[in-house]
């Protein structure tokens, strides 16, 4: 089966909406870049520079979509520090606790990502080792979902607000996972805090706050480290993916919040676990050129 390629607007265009479809959803969005990115001939290391850049697009969803309580926790921290701005000692201390759980939630990542994030990109973003993680991630989810459903782990937190700065880092921890290509940020930090004892609904509105420095953050950082292989012939097609990942995570943001009220993630991980395995199956019969 020969290898299929794209005008690069399409591609951007294609990349740009699996971005915002699975940024936010416990499938991850960087190992489905990398399958879909394959079959469209899209690939190499401008390819992996894109994947993380686009990711921006998908975090200005979040910030859109959580405008009002964004601009409420400024207003009752820094704003109230910096600008004199009006808040009362209680808006003030949540506010500054949930800017500060965010930020020790955001730091183990950058560490392990400073440390081992070239060797990763290495040797794991490539499409069998990303279906390996689907299958592997698609087990965990149903782990916890079985855990979750016993009454021997009752629900420790229920919203967001009540999480100490130990449940953050715990949090943080589990988001380090999601450095391997195919486990899901998204997934390791909602389904390792369903572990740690959050709410569902709890554990996804965080993941969706943690979200906004860590993909800031990777997006900057590796357009810095690569900006070599960039030129301003590049900005449309990336201009093309950002807007689109932008949309397609705004929808997907508001659907996945009043999805997690009345349903687990158990479709998710059999999804993942299906999707991973027809990937091997196609690898290792030759029937798609992964590249």
């Amino acid at each position: 089966m020969r290898e299929i390629v794209f005008a690069p607007w399409l591609q951007a265009l294609i990349l740009g909406i699996v971005e915002g479809l699975t940024e936010f959803l416990p499938i991850s969005s960087t190992g489905h870049l990398i399958l879909v990115g394959s079959l469209i001939g899209f690939h190499g290391d401008k390819a992996k520079l894109f994947d993380v850049a686009i990711q921006t697009g998908a975090m200005f969803a979040v910030i859109w979509y959580y405008r009002a309580r964004l601009a409420a926790a400024f207003r009752g921290s820094i704003g109230a520090s910096l600008l004199g701005m009006a808040s009362s000692d209680a808006e003030r201390w949540q506010s500054w606790r949930l800017l500060l759980n965010v930020l020790t939630a955001f730091l183990p990542a950058v560490v392990l990502g400073l440390l081992f994030g070239s060797t990763i990109k290495q040797y794991l973003f490539y499409p069998v080792p990303v279906a390996l993680a689907f299958v592997v991630g698609g087990v965990v989810i149903l782990w916890a979902e079985a855990r979750a459903a016993s009454e021997k782990h009752p629900i420790r937190v229920d919203s967001m607000d009540r999480m100490s700065g130990l449940d953050a880092l715990k949090v943080g921890l589990m988001q380090c996972f999601a450095l391997i290509p195919g486990t899901s940020r998204s997934g390791a930090t909602i389904i390792g805090a369903m572990f740690l004892g959050l709410s569902r609904k709890a554990a996804t509105e965080f993941s969706f706050f943690l979200a906004i420095p860590t993909l800031i953050g990777a997006g900057a950082y590796d357009t810095y480290k690569y900006r070599s292989l960039l030129s301003w012939d590049d900005f449309p097609m990336f201009a093309i993916g950002l807007i689109a990942a932008f949309f397609a995570a705004l929808l997907v943001v508001h659907w996945l919040i009043q999805f997690v009220a009345k349903h687990s993630f158990v479709v998710f991980a059999w999804y993942r676990i299906v999707f991973g395995a027809l990937v091997l199956v196609t690898a290792y019969s030759g029937l798609i050129p992964w590249q």
